[in-house]
């Protein structure tokens, strides 16, 4: 099975994007992995099983590239947190303090939450993009919700 890319860019562009700026932390390199991830699809040579097949394989790809990206030298021009929050809107100012609270945990923690709410992704799937075991996606999603919910307490404290 080989979708057109036209299909595919409508309908995963916007979930490549929020899972490569999740790891990059940058729009503009998020752009850039996107585009690369659709470039490696439209060159590459293989027949997929299923659309979730796809789809799993266009994230593994964005993750891959987007870590590329982290390594590289030139990111000078990065655009801060703040910035990125200032293009989303979020249906309440709850979602949108959530969603920042998410952007500020660790790497490792942020992008396994990210594909299990935002994305939908099962265990079993995220374990296979990110190429790790079950029981440590697991983990790291028990860990970011601990951490995320110390945070949103912490928040909360202030708050009042």
């Amino acid at each position: 099975m080989k979708q057109a890319l036209q299909e595919l860019v409508a309908s995963y562009r916007n979930n490549l994007f929020a899972t490569a700026f999740n790891v990059c932390g940058n729009a503009q390199d998020a752009e850039d992995v996107v585009q690369e991830t659709f470039l490696q699809y439209y060159t590459y040579q293989k027949e997929f099983d299923s659309e979730q097949h796809i789809r799993a394989w266009l994230i593994r790809v964005a993750v891959n590239k987007a870590k590329n990206v982290n390594r590289t030298f030139w990111r000078r021009n990065r655009l801060s947190l703040e910035d990125y929050m200032e293009t989303l809107t979020f249906e309440t100012p709850e979602s949108e303090n959530l969603f920042e609270t998410v952007m500020h945990l660790p790497e490792k923690y942020r992008i396994v939450i990210h594909l299990f709410y935002y994305e939908d992704y099962t265990v079993r799937e995220i374990a296979g993009i990110l190429k790790l075991s079950e029981s440590n996606v697991k983990i790291r999603l028990s860990r970011g919700r601990a951490l995320l919910r110390d945070a949103l307490k912490e928040e909360s404290k202030y708050d009042e």
